[in-house]
């Protein structure tokens, strides 16, 4: 007697692939699983890929403002808040300056103060006639060229305090030291830079694109990117309408999220290049390519499958138009349909929209 086994492999060599899975069906073989999905209603647009990279909105080369020695400069990797001190230079010749200002200051206050007695008593005199007008007048001079010289005193002073201030450079927001950028004991010129500054929390990716694009897009809309490592949506923060003659590229900033990037990535952001439109589209992964063509197979009411061909149009990282023989809410198998034929019998395990959005983004 023929075996079960015997019977299928003596079809499949007479070319009844078809007929020795219905046979095997016939002697209550199990049907296949398959995971399914819905076919849906989409808004897709055709896009581009372009390269951007993520950078810090707040990203600092800190300088001194003086000319002087570096005394202290904090560690690479330090954490700070605004307002620290980063760097601190020699600060002594700037106090005795601080010093010498205060003195003048001081000298010219009392100068201020005798003129002012002074006019004041010849101001009593005169009313008796008792001194000349000529030395009354001398005296109002001397006093507003005293007080004229104590305002320059006092500003004198306020620049030698800022100068003071100025010896310790600070954090002009929150951030990490990423690079120092001279050393302990080296002599400063103003504008020398000293430290480098970056808020890893204030993320956003800075891309350039084809100029034919600039009209499909508008702040707040959610862009796709992606690298070799993740895939994420971000929105746009600005857009930068003008392109280079040469290039004829144009920029666009998007707010990323800082903690699923970091600074200094290279990315790919998918830019639109037509309006957005709704399509009938599918999981990318219910399609069957074979040399005839594309298709999927449906899922009927009574489990069985049947092979629809069809045209694919745009798609995204999930889910791909296509145009065939379908309509929304139709089944089709997006896992298992290499070994299906028309006709077979299925046992269906289904999935969500969302998670084919997830398996699509991992």
């Amino acid at each position: 007697m023929i075996s079960t086994a015997g019977r299928l492999s003596l079809l499949a060599l007479l070319g009844l692939a078809p007929a020795a899975t219905a046979f095997a069906q016939d002697w209550d073989m199990p049907p296949p699983k398959v995971v399914v999905a819905d076919v849906v209603s989409r808004q897709l647009a055709p896009s581009v890929d372009v390269p951007g990279t993520v950078v810090s909105r707040f990203d600092a080369r800190l300088a001194s403002e003086l000319s002087a020695k570096l005394e202290w400069i904090a560690e690479v990797g330090t954490v700070v808040k605004k307002g620290d001190t980063l760097a601190r230079l020699d600060a002594f010749t700037f106090g005795l300056y601080e010093m010498e200002a205060q003195s003048r200051v001081e000298r010219e206050q009392a100068r201020v103060q005798f003129l002012r007695s002074e006019k004041a008593r010849l101001d009593r005199l005169a009313e008796n006639n008792l001194s000349a007008k000529s030395q009354l007048d001398q005296t109002i001079s001397d006093l507003a060229v005293a007080e004229a010289d104590e305002a320059i005193a006092r500003a004198q002073l306020g620049q030698a305090k800022v100068a003071v201030h100025v010896t310790q450079v600070r954090a002009p927001f929150d951030g990490i030291v990423t690079e120092r950028l001279r050393s302990i004991g080296e002599r400063l010129n103003v504008a020398d830079e000293v430290i480098r500054l970056v808020d890893p929390n204030s993320l956003e990716v800075v891309a350039r694109a084809p100029l034919n694009t600039v009209h499909f897009i508008q702040e707040a809309d959610m862009l796709k990117l992606h690298n070799d490592f993740r895939q994420d949506q971000a929105s746009v923060r600005t857009i930068v309408p003008f392109g280079n003659p040469q290039s004829h590229m144009f920029e666009v900033r998007l707010d990323v999220d800082p903690d699923k990037w970091t600074v200094g990535e290279s990315v790919r952001l998918s830019m639109p290049t037509a309006n957005v439109r709704e399509v009938l589209a599918v999981p990318r992964d219910a399609l069957v390519l074979r040399r005839e063509g594309a298709s999927v197979f449906r899922v009927s009411a009574d489990m069985s499958v049947e092979q629809v061909n069809v045209i694919t149009g745009l798609g995204d990282s999930s889910h791909i138009e296509v145009m065939g023989q379908l309509s929304p809410g139709d089944t089709v198998v997006i896992r298992g349909a290499e070994r299906l034929e028309t006709g077979m019998t299925v046992s269906i395990d289904r999935v969500q929209a969302d998670e084919v959005d997830v398996t699509a983004s991992n």
